[in-house]
C-alpha cells in the first residue's frame, strides 16, 4: 500500500510493551475505541492520556476510521503517534472498507497477534466476520488455540480483546458458544475487552460471570484504564 510515514507499528511497539514491562508488578493499561472521524476528540484523549506519566501502555480496540481510507490511516496514526507510552491498534469493520485492510495490514500488522506484559497475556483478536462474508476464519480458532499455550512460562493470566463482541451484527454468531468454550482454555483468564457497540458497558454476555468490559467511541470523550496486580484488576472511567 503507497503511504507516507510510519509502518509496521505493533510489531515494534510490543517489543517495547514486552521489553519493559516484563516483570513489572503492578501494571496500567488503557483501553481506547473507535476514533472513526472524530480527530478533534481523539486529540484531546491523546492529550488526557498523556497527562496520566503511569500509564503502561495504550490499546485501541479498532475503527480507528471511518471508511477505511488511507488518508484517514495516516490521520489517525499520527495522532496516536503523540502518545507518551507505547500503544497497539487492533483492526474494526470500518477499517476493511475499500482497501483498509491491506492498509491496516501494512501500517500496523497482523490482524491476530498477542503480547504478553507483567505475566499477562493480552490476546488481540479480529472477530469483524461480516467483513469476509462469514466466509474466513473469523474469529481465528487456530490462532487462539496457539496463543493458549505459546510462551507458556512467561505468563498465568489472560485478558482477551476484540472490536466486535459475541452476538453483536460483526461477529460470526454461528459460532457464539464454540468461542465462549475455547475462552475457558486460556490461562488464569481474566476478562474481555471490546469496541464497536459505542458505548461504555460491562457486560455478562454468555450470563456466567466472564466480564465483557465495552469501551466507548471519541465522540463520547471516555475511555477506560485497567490497574493490573497479581491480586487482580481494577477498571476506571475516564472522562476527559
Amino acid at each position: 500500500m503507497n503511504f507516507e510515514g510510519d509502518a509496521g507499528i505493533n510489531e515494534r511497539q510490543i517489543a517495547r510493551i514486552e521489553s519493559t514491562f516484563a516483570s513489572k508488578d503492578t501494571l496500567r493499561v488503557a483501553f481506547i475505541s473507535d476514533t472513526h472521524g472524530w480527530y478533534s476528540e481523539t486529540r484531546d484523549e491523546v492529550a488526557d492520556l498523556n497527562l496520566r506519566t503511569n500509564i503502561d501502555f495504550v490499546v485501541h480496540c479498532g475503527d480507528l476510521t471511518d471508511t477505511g481510507t488511507t488518508k484517514e490511516f495516516e490521520w489517525c496514526r499520527d495522532i496516536l503517534g503523540d502518545l507518551r507510552c507505547p500503544y497497539v491498534a487492533l483492526i474494526g469493520n470500518h477499517d476493511f472498507l475499500g482497501t483498509g485492510n491491506q492498509t491496516y495490514g501494512a501500517m500496523f500488522g497482523r490482524m491476530d497477534f498477542a503480547f504478553i506484559a507483567a505475566r499477562v497475556k493480552f490476546v488481540c483478536l479480529n472477530t469483524n466476520a461480516t467483513e469476509y462474508d462469514y466466509m474466513a476464519a473469523v474469529p481465528n480458532f487456530d490462532f487462539m488455540e496457539e496463543e493458549m499455550t505459546r510462551d507458556s512460562t512467561r505468563f498465568d493470566r489472560t485478558i482477551v480483546v476484540m472490536h466486535a463482541p459475541p452476538y453483536s451484527d460483526q461477529f460470526n454468531n454461528n459460532v457464539c458458544k464454540a468461542f465462549r468454550r475455547y475462552l475457558d482454555f486460556f490461562p488464569g483468564l481474566m476478562c474481555c475487552v471490546y469496541g464497536h457497540n459505542h458505548t461504555n458497558t460491562i457486560d455478562d454476555i454468555y450470563h456466567d460471570g466472564l466480564a465483557f468490559y465495552g469501551i466507548d467511541c471519541a465522540e463520547h470523550r471516555n475511555y477506560r484504564i485497567f490497574t493490573i496486580t497479581k491480586d487482580g484488576y481494577e477498571v476506571e472511567q475516564i472522562v476527559y
